[in-house]
């Protein structure tokens, strides 16, 4: 029979290789089901009703921003922001190689083409002494991505974006909460996206939100995630989408809300638990935290070195014959077969960028949701250390 951790944190322990600990799983201990048995009995299931706005304004003023609008996705969100700051065909946006396949996706959707730019090795962000390198006078953008809950150097990169004339795009869909010397992400560039997937600081399903400071920038998002409807219905001024969040989602997100402050905590003790678990371990790079950072650790990541023995997928391997599911890093965007230059519709990526090609190789993290226990991540550090070679 195989066990699994619970919702409720501190209700379960392994029990040794019957368990089966995931990687993450949302928890929905709160009002989620009181706020959407309220959207069911009002018959306000779909893109209208009250919780949408109450979540918007939450969120928004959560990350310090002065506007949220919510869609159906965090890619949506990413696409709702480039489309709101004007970015058109022809136009570079410089992203880091090391990202979700997303990042590089939502750059060719509006017709820009996606400029690489490595990671820093130790917080496995876009490394900000490298991207004057790559602008061009074609740049209109810089894309960050707070990657796996550790911002990025934002002061460096806005000054930057300063220097040159260019908008920065804030993706969060990993990062809810995290900080940088002391301001959230989020609002730190001209526009933030985030995430509300099922893994995420708190989940609406599927779901996401694009947070502003601009009321410009809010207004065209909000005109384009609704097909470009204007007051005049049926008349259309613009190319829009359909990237509606229905009232069900905002409901749960609403009462997901309640909990960020306690989530970010949680993910923060786990990390501290990691650290002292595995700080004996030689051949393990663990996450780093940059003084002027709050990372909020959205998963916990381990990159072995060489000295390890094994390689990543073998250490996975085996992890997953003790019942803990682990998931790889990313694959870097410059080895992603689409962007390989075999169809003429999408940009070749390919290049060298061996910082990202390295946590792309050897990286993967562990269980890591809020519902884990000491006991369970005992266990699992000490399945770990016992695969080193």
């Amino acid at each position: 029979m195989t066990t699994a951790v619970g919702n409720t944190p501190g209700t379960q322990t392994p029990a040794a290789a019957e368990t089966f600990i995931p990687v993450c799983e949302p928890v929905l201990d709160g009002r989620e089901r009181e706020y959407v048995l309220d959207c069911l009995d009002g018959n306000w299931v779909s893109s209208l009703g009250k919780y949408i706005p109450q979540f918007e304004e939450t969120f928004a003023t959560y990350c310090d921003a002065a506007h949220g609008v919510a869609c159906s996705s965090g890619t949506a969100a990413l696409h709702l922001a480039l489309e709101a700051i004007g970015i058109q065909p022809g136009d570079e946006v410089i992203i880091p190689a090391f990202s979700l396949i997303v990042s590089a996706n939502v750059v060719a959707m509006v017709g820009a083409k996606p400029v690489l730019v490595d990671v820093s090795p130790d917080t496995w962000c876009i490394d900000a002494e490298r991207i004057e390198e790559k602008i061009t006078p074609r740049t209109k953008a810089i894309m960050v991505v707070h990657m796996y809950g550790h911002p990025c150097d934002m002061d460096a990169i806005m000054k930057i974006a300063g220097r040159h004339g260019l908008r920065v795009i804030e993706d969060c869909a990993q990062a809810h909460g995290a900080e940088v010397n002391g301001r959230r992400v989020g609002s730190l560039g001209d526009v933030g996206a985030f995430s509300f997937y099922g893994n995420k600081l708190i989940t609406t399903g599927e779901g996401g939100m694009v947070v502003t400071n601009d009321r410009a920038i809010a207004e065209r998002a909000e005109l384009l995630r609704n097909q470009a409807f204007e007051k005049e219905r049926f008349v259309h001024r613009a190319v829009g989408f359909n990237y509606r969040m229905t009232n069900v989602q905002a409901a749960m997100g609403l009462a997901q809300c309640d909990h960020l402050d306690r989530n970010v905590a949680r993910k923060i003790e786990i990390a501290r638990n990691y650290e002292e678990l595995l700080a004996g371990c030689a051949g393990l790079q663990l996450p780093a935290c940059r003084p002027w950072a709050k990372n909020i650790y959205w998963m916990f990541g381990v990159v072995l070195s060489p000295s390890f023995g094994g390689n990543a997928s073998s250490v996975r391997d085996d992890l997953a014959q003790c019942g803990i599911e682990t998931r790889p890093f990313f694959v870097p965007l410059n080895r992603q077969p689409i962007y390989q230059g075999g169809d003429s519709r999408w940009p070749d990526l390919r290049g060298c960028y061996p910082v990202s090609e390295k946590l792309g190789d050897r990286g993967f993290y562990l269980p890591s949701g809020v519902s884990i226990t000491r006991l369970t991540q005992e266990y699992v550090a000490s399945n770990l250390v016992s695969c080193q070679a």
